[in-house]
């Protein structure tokens, strides 16, 4: 097994969000924006499709090397999909086609030679007319689907057992006990009551599970017969190459965000709450930051980068681990340029704590000034960190694809929506038009961004504390 940066990174951030979840288990403060997330559908919902998307980033973050052919590093998701990456057509091919998208000059068995329309290679090799290939795609269609109700019902199985017994473990509540009936009022026993009787007490999740389990063995079952999306210039698969670039997705935003957290929450905090000349050097920083143009900023950075790999070549002997550096460094990149924001918000949210009751009771008291900021602003401005990071991770996503699309993003060997949405600009232009690659970008990013949207919204909704004081 191969650890790459950009891995270790990825494993680490999802160890340490289960463990501060672990370690916030049970905390009061928490329990009402999170039951507010819980009983909102459409958060509900947004929030099973980012997992979805996590679950497949992460079968792709798991590498190795590969024995024979070179030892190529490749990752779990390449494994499982080794058909869609080794069958490659000659260029072009539109979605379920089984003939390239251009005419070419073929020469026939009897050495006759025609204009027309090349056979593909793999896809669609199985059918002997292409007559009976709308017969064909629904049939696998319908087998594909069958296997997605029954997984389906294996996991809602598993979970109704798990959930019973939990529920039957549980303990019993009283209403007629004066302490139970003071500390759990009789509309909260009522509601936490019904939701051990049903498991799942919305529908719209099991029913958007339903949906991306069936959908998933539907193109997995059909993959294997056709090309589903369709064939690049040097005949891809479109599908394998969206597949793919979730990962790069997912890393540009949870990484980028991970690197520009902490000196926006150091730097926030301690200019608004010091003030005086500390404030001011922060002030001078990020202004000065700010006044760069962001684009040119990275241009440059990543042209030092390519640089140093050009003169360390040595170094970088795989295409894998030379994308993977440059990937890595465009997130430092684009966190060190992306920190100003969140910090503003920082700053002017502790000057306001800052001359509250409570913390100049603490001053009064001699309570210590990192105490003070440990204990009592940091808790109290957390709500934002976190509302910025889920809006900021959909804006990141975008923005590897506009870096991309101008050349300064991620490597050209790497697969992610910019380089696909890139190379699909000059396919526009050609008639027939080549549109497949840019709708499956277009698609695949727009599912991850909408989601990551509508998710953020809950979470704003649910942990901003003016508007459940209005609540």
């Amino acid at each position: 097994m191969i650890i790459l940066w950009t891995d270790g990174l990825i494993f680490a951030l999802i160890l340490s969000i289960l463990g501060l979840g672990f370690a916030l288990r049970g905390k009061e403060h928490l329990q009402r924006p999170l039951h507010t997330i819980a009983n909102n559908k459409v958060g509900m919902v947004s929030l099973v499709v980012l997992v979805f998307f996590v679950l497949i980033g992460l079968l792709d973050s798991v590498h190795f090397k590969q024995q024979g052919a070179g030892n190529e590093i490749i990752s779990a998701l390449d494994y499982w999909a080794t058909p869609l990456r080794t069958h490659s057509e000659k260029t072009y091919s539109a979605p379920f086609a089984t003939t390239l998208y251009s005419k070419e000059m073929m020469t026939l068995a009897d050495g006759s030679t025609v204009w027309g329309y090349p056979r593909l290679q793999f896809g669609g090799q199985h059918l002997a007319d292409d007559s009976d290939k709308l017969a064909d795609i629904l049939q696998k269609t319908a087998v594909g689907g069958f296997k997605g109700v029954v997984s389906f019902m294996a996991f809602m199985l598993v979970y109704f057992i798990v959930a019973m017994r939990q529920s039957s473990n549980a303990p019993v509540l009283h209403e007629d006990a004066g302490a139970s009936t003071a500390a759990f009022p009789r509309q909260s026993v009522g509601t936490m009551k019904d939701e051990e009787r049903v498991p799942f007490s919305f529908q719209p999740v099991p029913c958007t599970l339903f949906i991306l389990i069936t959908l998933s063995y539907v193109l997995i079952h059909l993959s294997g017969y056709y090309h589903v999306l369709g064939t690049d210039k040097v005949g891809e698969d479109v599908f394998y190459q969206a597949i793919k670039s979730i990962r790069t997705g997912l890393v540009i935003g949870t990484l980028t965000t991970l690197i520009m957290l902490p000196m926006a929450i150091i730097f926030g905090i301690l200019a608004g709450f010091f003030r005086g000349w500390v404030d001011d050097v922060i002030q001078y920083i990020y202004t000065t930051l700010n006044s760069i143009p962001s684009v040119l900023l990275i241009a440059a950075s990543m042209l030092m980068v390519q640089v140093y790999m050009a003169n360390h070549e040595a170094d970088f002997t795989s295409v894998v681990v030379r994308s993977d550096t440059r990937l890595l460094f465009l997130c430092l990149i684009l966190g060190i340029t992306n920190w100003t924001s969140l910090c503003r918000l920082l700053r002017a949210e502790t000057l306001k704590l800052r001359e509250m009751e409570y913390i100049q009771a603490a001053y009064s008291l001699g309570v210590k000034q990192h105490t003070i900021l440990l204990r009592h602003i940091l808790p109290n401005v957390m709500h934002i960190v976190l509302i910025s990071v889920v809006l900021d991770f959909s804006s990141l996503v975008l923005a590897e694809a506009v870096l991309s699309y101008i050349n300064i993003g991620v490597d050209p060997t790497t697969n992610s929506w910019g380089n696909m949405i890139n190379g699909a600009r000059l396919e526009m232009a050609r008639e027939p038009i080549v549109w497949w690659s840019l709708s499956a970008a277009f698609v695949f990013m727009f599912a991850l961004v909408l989601a990551a949207n509508l998710f953020a919204d809950t979470v704003q909704d649910a942990f901003d504390p003016r508007r459940g004081a209005q609540k």
